[in-house]
Formats: C-alpha cells, structure tokens, sequence
C-alpha cells in the first residue's frame, strides 16, 4: 500500500455541463457541497445525473440548486427522493455574500459546470459566477475553436 501523501487524488466526474462555457463567460469558480439524501448519493454513484438545463438561485441568506436532474434509485421503493427537487448548495457565509453581491448587483448567473465525487468520496459541484454572452461572442469562441483544431492537424501533418 503506498503511504498517504503519494497518492494521486482521483476526482470521478458524474456530471458536467459542457454548453456552460459555450453560453456562458465564466469569470470564477467555487466548489460547494451538495445536501443530499441516501438515495441521491447512490443515483449519483450510478453516474446518471443531468445539470444541462439547470441553474443556482440565492433566496434567504442560502443558495439552491435548481431544475437538477437525479434519476430515482430503483432499488429504494417507497423511500425514493423527488427527481428534480431543489437542492441546498453547502457554502461558507463569505462565499455566499460575495455570490449575492454579484448575482444582484452586477447582474451575473451561478451555473454549475459539473458534479463529482472528490478523494473523501463526499458529492461536490463546481459552480461558476457567469457573465452570458452574446451571439458574436459565441461566433468568435467557434472561430477560434476550429482554428486551433486546423492548427493542430497542421502541425500533425508536418
């Protein structure tokens, strides 16, 4: 067994979003904990989750999930969890103002990029403070997508 600090720390993705960084200018990230139920966990461990359609809120002094696709565990029975019910994201008082502060006053989004499992084996999202962009923002990311894409067949090819 190799000792405990030579260990690679091994995150396994369950979920990402990947059309947030096409639609979205991400300007920071955070990682914050999920509270979740039994059965959530164990949906998740199935690696079947969907965050493309869904976004964070802050009401109170908290802020949620919202609109995250968890399938039902189908050896629960009666004691399943609701699919797409709203979640509390688990972050310090700090994070949450400076969210607030930015949601409300600089008129930025909260979108999740992904979920994982990290190397305690405790569910954790990454969460980005966004800017949306336009449509001539998207073009240029897919112009300068596929320029690097040729690029890097032309250096291949020599």
């Amino acid at each position: 067994m190799a000792p405990k600090g030579s260990q690679r720390t091994i995150n396994k993705i369950v979920a990402e979003n990947r059309k947030a960084r096409y639609n979205y200018e991400i300007i920071d990230t955070y990682e914050a904990g999920l509270m979740l139920t039994g059965t959530e966990v164990k949906a998740l461990r199935e690696g079947k989750a969907n965050i493309a359609e869904s976004y964070a809120s802050d009401e109170g002094n908290e802020i949620w999930l919202i609109n995250s696709h968890l399938p039902e565990y189908l050896q629960a029975n009666r004691f399943n969890h609701e699919p797409r019910r709203r979640r509390k994201l688990l972050l310090s008082k700090r994070e949450i103002n400076r969210l607030r502060v930015a949601i409300n006053r600089e008129g930025m989004t909260l979108v999740p990029l992904k979920i994982y499992f990290n190397e305690k084996g405790r569910a954790k999202l990454e969460l980005a403070l966004a800017k949306g962009k336009k449509l001539h923002d998207k073009r240029e990311t897919e112009k300068e997508r596929d320029w690097n894409r040729q690029k890097s067949r032309l250096m291949k090819a020599n």
